[in-house]
């Protein structure tokens, strides 16, 4: 089985880091390529962020297999890797994290990391037996088009208002006439990101 690849864009000295996370399936051994769609659809985002501050660094993690196959969680183990990965380059800086689809449920499922501060999901899927303790003392932004039939928005809804439980910082955002691929509101996508991961660096930034 192949090894997970990370890559970095942005800054070399960051003040923040945010690790980007790829969808996938359920189940499935096959090798993640790096044409994988759930791949590519990441890339304008991991190239927008790093543009659009020079404090902050960012990881496109690409997974060893494509899907998050229970009970051994290979997404979830190759996040916790790339999370490894960013500790031993910046220790103790901050991470936010950003995932589409599956990987929004390995973002939200890794928050437990401490390094972590904020985790920004997008289009998740969230069953509903998923926790949410891990997401205490974090700032949380879900984000789901209401036309999407792949992972079901109202389970964001549940989970948002469960995950408010246990941080007060959660935000929900509906994006009307948006399918799964994030394709449609390409430009709201991306202001959507890119504002909340901003938001995450310290005050001094540059707006």
């Amino acid at each position: 089985m192949s090894e997970p690849h990370l890559r970095q864009l942005g800054s070399p000295q960051p003040n923040a880091v945010t690790l980007v996370l790829h969808g996938g399936r359920e189940h499935g051994m096959g090798e993640v390529p790096p044409l994988a769609l759930a791949y590519l659809r990441m890339i304008p985002f991991a190239r927008d962020l790093a543009r659009a501050s020079d404090e902050l660094a960012v990881f496109q993690l690409r997974n060893r297999v494509r899907g998050w196959n229970a009970p051994q969680l290979d997404a979830v183990r190759d996040a916790r890797w790339a999370l490894e990965q960013i500790h031993s380059r910046f220790p103790g800086v901050p991470i936010v994290l950003l995932g589409h689809s599956m990987g929004g449920r390995v973002a939200l499922r890794v928050a437990d990391d401490p390094a972590v501060t904020a985790v920004c999901a997008l289009a998740p899927w969230c069953p509903p037996a998923d926790p949410v303790e891990q997401l205490a003392g974090r700032t949380v932004l879900i984000a789901h088009g209401k036309l999407d039939t792949t992972t079901d928005p109202r389970e964001s809804r549940d989970y948002a208002r469960r995950a408010a439980q246990v941080t007060d910082r959660v935000e929900l955002v509906w994006v009307d006439g948006e399918t799964h691929a994030l394709l449609r509101k390409r430009r709201v996508w991306r202001d959507l990101v890119r504002r909340f991961v901003l938001d995450q660096l310290v005050p001094s930034r540059d707006s």
